[in-house]
Parts: C-alpha cells; structure tokens; sequence
C-alpha cells in the first residue's frame, strides 16, 4: 500500500477533520499562524531554525490557501489521491518488467508536477495572498528566500518517496576479490589484459 509520507496533506497540517468547512480551516491557520509567530518571537533564531520557520509559514500559508477554496482544495485533494493510486499500481506492477516500466514513467511525471504544483509553487503564490500575508507577515524578502528552502524541500519529499519505490531495492554486485587482486598484479607484472 501507498505511503502518504511525502505527499504532504494539508487538512493534516491545519489538523482539520476529513469534513471541514472553509471556515474551519481559516479559524485553525489563524490560530496556528499566530501561535507559530509567537514561538518565532521568543527563540533566538538561527539560519537552520529560520528555514524551519519558513517553511512551517509557508505550509500554513499553503494549507489556509488552498483548503479554503472548495475548487483548488477538490483538485488538491483529486491530484494527491492519483499520485498516491500511481504509486499503488506500479507496486502491483514491480515484477512485470514492461508494465512496471510505464508505471514507473508516469509515477515520475505526476510526482514531479504534484511536488512542483503543491510543495513550491502554491507555497510561494499563497505568500501572496492578501489574507495570508496579513496574517503571517510574509513580504518579499520572505519569498526570495522561502523559494530556495522550498526548492530543497520538494526535493528533499521527491528523493524520500523515491527510497520506498520498487526500483529502490538494488541488489548489490558480487565482486570476487580474489579474482581481482590477481587481474591487478597482472597488470602490474604486464601480463595479459
């Protein structure tokens, strides 16, 4: 069975129920908005805390600007639950070589758009959001510097979900070291190749 790890759900960040309203999740972001900058407030803040910061603003950002509208949050949630079912498949395919090798392709090109639409992207465009930027404080130099932590982020989710995969699992080569001890003093001694 498919992992949500990587697949970052954000009726989860905000802790919502499965049946939540627009205005359940805007309560929670401001809640949760204002009890993070009240912690970011009272921390000396530090380059590993203040990318930790970043992104936990912008997850937020993200959660508060995508659930609250019920056409981005269906196609959010649409577009989460067909990666997760293109990852289900090609685990069922894993010993089929040939359709385990398309399964593969098309899992790769949905995770990356997915990855690239919902960890990066939206991050950065809910910033910019007038509610969230009142409420979060984010600004431009927010931004400039949330796009690179959130570039490492995405590919940080992509090589981790990539880890649990089928093709993952290599088997490590048998290498007979007697055999190439002797080759190497061969070639040493110029002997035959």
């Amino acid at each position: 069975m498919a992992s949500d790890s990587g697949y970052v759900d954000y009726v989860a960040v905000l802790g919502l129920d499965p049946e939540f309203k627009p205005a359940d999740a805007r309560r929670v972001y401001r809640k949760k908005i204002k009890d993070l900058l009240i912690e970011i407030s009272q921390v000396q803040v530090t380059e590993e805390r203040r990318n930790r910061f970043l992104l936990a603003i912008a997850q937020l950002n993200a959660a508060f600007y995508i659930l609250r509208d019920k056409d981005r949050c269906d196609k959010y949630l649409a577009d989460r639950a067909q990666v997760m079912q293109i990852e289900e498949e090609w685990r069922a395919q894993a010993d089929k070589t040939e359709a385990s090798d398309k399964c593969r392709r098309q899992f790769d090109q949905a995770l990356r758009d997915f990855l690239s639409v919902y960890m990066e992207e939206l991050m950065l465009e809910a910033g910019r959001d007038p509610e969230c930027v009142e409420n979060s404080n984010w600004d431009a130099a927010h931004e400039r510097h949330a796009s690179s932590v959130l570039r490492r982020y995405r590919q940080q989710l992509f090589h981790e979900i990539h880890e649990r995969l089928p093709f993952y699992d290599i088997t490590q080569p048998s290498v007979d070291w007697d055999e190439r001890s002797r080759f190497v003093a061969a070639m040493i001694a110029g002997g035959e190749r």
